[in-house]
């Protein structure tokens, strides 16, 4: 069976304003059984939701499996596989942290944004995708600018590690994608993937063999990269993640989540005004998506105690965030920390 080639095309987030918020939350999400409107009330109950749209698929071509993942921190990833409407609804259950969704086709990542914790409950998150026609000779599989073409059987096999972690069968997953790279040894894109599901299941040593060989085979791959800096995190080796992240961030300069990473990465090696510029870069490349890192930036400020600057960055995140409910809070202190002249 052949696989069309996949190029993310754009991605937009809008963010639902409650007078019409409470149908189409409702729609998406009863879906899937939730219904938030009775699970909270003033759509106070925490869901991301949205639609995938595949576009340009050939006429009665088989649509390839289309995942997409929630991922918080401290929380176990969740994972919906779109279907015929293409909806997706999450309840949030990682407080006032930020949160990732990943978009998948076939097993393979190609679409990534962050999400904020704070402001509006209920956040719409869209995503468009588009299939180019396939070469009958051999079918290109991408992830974002990075196209691989793969062949039949080892396609299928990341089909089922696909429908695998759907189920939650993380080690069956892992044991297709392993078949896989059996199958194709020179495939980056699955040796990054094998590489993430042995880090979420905190198999470290195995994860980085995996992410070695992506990188052997694709230097430039940054999710590769992105994934060995978080490995690093994870066994306290912070200054080593902290260089990861600068090669990565030379290799996506225009990616946010790589510049959060390389702030929080700085912050926990001890570098306190290096991690603050990584940070405000992140705000700069996506000032929504980013909005939390301001009050991460605060909070440096009041440590600091430089309190005029913590105010400064409250004030920056309410413009964004305006309806937060610490709003109260922000707005004292922000009055009692005036700029100094």
């Amino acid at each position: 069976m052949k696989v069309s080639k996949l190029v993310f095309i754009s991605l937009a987030a809008v963010l639902v304003a409650a007078g019409t918020a409470r149908a189409q939350v409702d729609d998406f999400c009863s879906e899937f059984g939730a219904m938030p409107t009775l699970e909270g009330p003033r759509l106070s109950a925490p869901f991301v939701y949205g639609r995938v749209t595949y576009r340009g698929a050939q006429a009665n071509a088989k649509l390839p499996k289309i995942s997409i993942v929630l991922i918080e921190r401290e929380q176990a990833a969740q994972r919906i596989t779109v279907g015929q409407r293409g909806n997706y609804c999450f309840r949030r259950t990682g407080g006032s942290s930020g949160a990732t969704l990943v978009v998948d086709v076939d097993g393979i990542e190609v679409a990534r944004r962050g999400v904020s914790g704070f402001g509006t409950a209920q956040i719409r998150e869209d995503f468009e995708i588009s299939a180019d026609a396939p070469d009958p000779q051999s079918p290109p599989l991408s992830s974002g600018k990075f196209p691989y073409s793969r062949g039949e059987k080892a396609t299928e096999l990341l089909r089922k590690a696909a429908d695998a972690e759907t189920r939650k069968d993380i080690g069956q997953a892992i044991k297709y994608i392993r078949e896989a790279t059996a199958e194709d040894a020179k495939d980056f894109i699955a040796w990054t993937k094998l590489g993430t599901l042995y880090f979420e299941q905190k198999q470290f040593t195995e994860a980085e063999a995996a992410i070695r060989r992506s990188l052997e085979l694709k230097a430039e791959y940054t999710p590769a990269w992105i994934v060995a800096g978080q490995i690093r995190m994870a066994l306290k080796n912070h200054e080593a993640a902290v260089e990861v992240f600068k090669h990565a961030a030379t290799l996506e300069p225009e990616s946010a989540r790589v510049y959060q990473l390389l702030g929080e990465a700085y912050l926990l090696s001890k570098q306190g005004s290096l991690g603050a510029e990584a940070l405000n870069k992140a705000i700069q490349l996506d000032p929504k998506g980013m909005a939390e890192l301001h009050l991460q930036l605060a909070h440096l400020y009041q440590l600091a105690k430089t309190n005029h600057l913590a105010a400064e960055e409250y004030k920056k995140f309410l413009a964004k965030v305006p309806e937060h409910p610490d709003k109260k809070k922000f707005e004292k202190f922000i009055s009692e920390n005036p700029r100094s002249e």
